[in-house]
Formats: structure tokens, C-alpha cells, sequence
């Protein structure tokens, strides 16, 4: 057993189920009466919330199974970045710092890539 693709599936698998959290309750908020979510790049807060549910959810699901995973990884990176930078910029540094563990984790991902115990590489 190679413990570099066991220790890729561990990193893949844990960072993204619990991104799945978060992620569930956008999908959540999408099926609400109304909608109430942050407009941070002032595209509106509906294509703000599914892009926030594509990247917390859908992205996550997929990382875990190690589909297209350095690709898909984009989507929860780009979105802790605007949860970091923008939506918590003024914040203070514990407001700031689960987007910024997700954000270091997702990124590791995108570089070490999904291991061999992945759809990637099957």
C-alpha cells in the first residue's frame, strides 16, 4: 500500500465531507420561500447562493469520488477566497480562518491531485 494515495484519499475525502455541511445547507436555502443569501460580488443573491451550493456541495461530492478533482477543486478554492477576502475581510482573524483552513486544504488537493485510489486514476 502506498501511503502518499492513502493519505490523498484521507485529505480528499475529510476536507470534503465536512465542506458537505456547509454545503447542505445552501442546497437548503435554495428551495426556501425566499431566498435570503449575500450578494459579495453583486451578481444577485440567487446566482450567488447556487454558485455557493455548486461549490460546497456538488464540488465536494466530486472530490470524493476523485472526479476531475484538480479541476473541480477550483470551485470551493474560489469560493473561500470571496468567504476570506470579501465576506470576512474586515472581520477579525476568527471569522476569516474556516475559509481559510478549507481554503488551504482544498488547495493542497489541487496540487498533490487525487491519488490513485480515484475515478482520475482508473
Amino acid at each position: 500500500m502506498n501511503l502518499s494515495d492513502f493519505g490523498k484519499l484521507i485529505l480528499r475525502v475529510s476536507f470534503s465531507l465536512l465542506m458537505l455541511t456547509h454545503g447542505w445547507g445552501k442546497i437548503s436555502r435554495l428551495f426556501a420561500d425566499e431566498v435570503k443569501f449575500g450578494d459579495p460580488l453583486g451578481i444577485g443573491s440567487v446566482p450567488t447562493l447556487i454558485l455557493a451550493a455548486l461549490a460546497e456541495f456538488f464540488a465536494p461530492i466530486l472530490i470524493m469520488i476523485g472526479f476531475k478533482t484538480r479541476w473541480i477543486s477550483m470551485l470551493p478554492i474560489i469560493t473561500m477566497l470571496v468567504a476570506a477576502f470579501i465576506v470576512h475581510g474586515g472581520d477579525q482573524f476568527k471569522r476569516q480562518e474556516l475559509a481559510l483552513l478549507y481554503l488551504s486544504g482544498f488547495v493542497a488537493i489541487a496540487f498533490v491531485g487525487p491519488g490513485k485510489y480515484s475515478i482520475d486514476k482508473r
